[in-house]
């Protein structure tokens, strides 16, 4: 309930608390700890948008307000580039309401896009005369992370850049 100082001392109390006749040199045990802190609402911003290929200017639009309104014009660019083709990828593969959410935390900014499909997107290196399959290479390129997280109602494509 109360954090304490680093992680490897709340690792180093839970071993001896839930195993303590092991010797500490024992390494047949793995701990994963994470720290989590909770965001507050000005660090978010989200939009819920319908399956129709007229939204993706409107989400462009919601971003650019936001990333104003956060003071981060450098990012516009980039940010949008990456709206544009998640939102674009989520009305055409999928079916159903589309999320888009903005996150700036600690020197990072992410772009999510959340829709229906359990269907996962697949980086490809796209032709010299192909039309299309460019999008998920263009933010791998672009961004510092990119990956997609499941739940129970689908998926959320992310993508995140150093701000």
């Amino acid at each position: 309930s109360t954090p304490a100082p680093t992680l490897e001392t709340t690792c180093d109390h839970i071993l001896a608390t839930l195993l303590p006749d092991r010797p500490a040199a024992d390494d047949d045990v793995a701990v994963l700890l994470a720290r989590t802190h909770t965001l507050t609402a000005g660090q978010v911003a989200s939009w819920d948008l319908p399956a129709d290929p007229a939204v993706v200017a409107h989400a462009r639009a919601h971003t650019i307000r936001q990333l104003t309104a956060w003071n981060l014009p450098d990012v516009i660019p980039t940010t949008t580039l990456v709206v544009s083709e998640l939102v674009t990828n989520a009305i055409r593969h999928t079916t159903g309401p589309i999320h888009l959410r903005l996150i700036r935390d600690r020197g990072a900014l992410i772009c999510e896009v959340s829709d229906a499909s359990s269907t996962a997107p697949h980086l490809r290196r796209a032709r010299t005369l192909d039309e299309n399959g460019r999008g998920l290479f263009l933010i791998a390129q672009l961004t510092h992370h990119w990956g997609t997280r499941y739940n129970r109602t689908g998926k959320s494509i992310w993508a995140e850049q150093l701000i």
